[in-house]
């Protein structure tokens, strides 16, 4: 069996502060929009445009109460879920971990500030009009946003440097060369391996798309904008979790709630296969099905992964619980050379 290495240490337990770093962009961004509502409610009128077109024209409209709904439940919900991802990444084996905290944490003050600037400006642009009709956005207020949007990155990375935190290395475990471990397996035996994985990153984000997709449709009444946070939002909740097998088909990962799309890489295709550490970030820049120079795999966390050495020189990975077993099952039906292996 391939051998493994102790549990990585946990970095220190400092969640309440970094949750609050990740908080406070949207805590601030809120604020920042209710200022500006508060300060000029008595100049907008009764029914507000909150959507403009490319020439700068009103073209959607809400009342003062769906506008604060949409605010707050925008902000709130963006929020919850940036100190849900730091919290995964909290409790992570990562091996660059400060480095890809840091940039969780750059983005996350991104995009409150991408988002706030637009919110206030738009009311700005009600201001002492009869009607929401007569309200102009120009565009040049977008790249506005995006400058802000750049401090505001800046900001958060130097904020994200007075929390200290550890600069864990992830060691490896073994990596499926010629010695690493086989199941004792006969030529006429048969076996399996089947292990579910999933990806609570992943699915908080497929959950907190598909909320804000509804919420826009009834409180915005704009379908076109509810589907295109709706569908992407089910999808991705759907695909979070995968089914990875292991047999003399070869390894097989799908979806566990469908049978397709199904990735399978047959024994014929296969060198040799281990199990190791990895780091969802620094390795493979996320999680889902990555692809990176030389590798590619499905990654749903950081952690123990089988890493299947293919026939061409590139490693397939799948992060899952009890990669050891699977590894040394793959192992142990590519040496035995079944003429039924490796054909799906």
């Amino acid at each position: 069996m391939a051998t493994t290495t102790d549990p990585l240490p946990r970095p220190p337990r400092r969640d309440t502060g970094v949750a609050l770093l990740a908080a406070l962009p949207f805590m601030l961004g809120l604020a920042a929009d209710l200022a500006v509502y508060v300060t000029v409610r008595d100049q907008l009128p009764d029914r507000l445009a909150r959507h403009f077109g490319a020439d700068g024209e009103a073209d959607g409209y809400v009342g003062h109460a769906g506008f604060l709904a949409m605010l707050g439940g925008m902000f709130v919900a963006l929020g919850a879920v940036s100190v849900f991802v730091v919290f995964v990444a909290l409790r992570s084996d990562l091996a660059t971990w400060r480095r890809g905290l840091r940039r969780l944490l750059a983005g996350a003050y991104a995009t409150a500030a991408f988002l706030a600037w637009p919110m206030g400006a738009s009311l700005v642009a009600n201001r002492g009009t009869a009607d929401g009709a007569a309200a102009v956005f120009p565009l040049w207020q977008l790249a506005v946003a995006v400058g802000v949007a750049a401090l505001a990155a800046g900001a958060g990375t130097l904020l994200a440097g007075l929390v200290p935190l550890p600069d864990v290395r992830s060691p490896l475990v073994a990596d499926g060369g010629p010695g690493a471990g086989r199941l004792d397996l006969g030529r006429s035996e048969v076996a399996g391996w089947v292990r579910h994985t999933g990806s609570w990153p992943l699915c908080g984000t497929g959950v907190a798309l598909a909320a804000a997709g509804i919420a826009t449709a009834w409180l915005m009444g704009d379908w076109l904008t509810s589907l295109s946070l709706l569908v992407p939002g089910l999808l991705i909740a759907a695909f979070a979790r995968a089914c990875v097998t292991v047999d003399r088909r070869g390894l097989t990962v799908s979806p566990a709630l469908a049978p397709w799309p199904r990735f399978r890489l047959p024994l014929d295709r296969i060198e040799h296969a281990g199990s190791r550490r990895i780091n969802a970030f620094s390795d493979y820049g996320g999680w889902g099905y990555r692809i990176a120079p030389g590798r590619s795999g499905v990654i749903m966390r950081s952690g123990e992964a089988v890493i299947v050495r293919r026939v061409n020189g590139k490693d397939f990975a799948v992060t899952v619980e009890d990669s050891s077993t699977a590894a040394a099952l793959l192992n142990a039906l590519v040496d035995r050379g079944d003429p039924r292996d490796g054909r799906s």
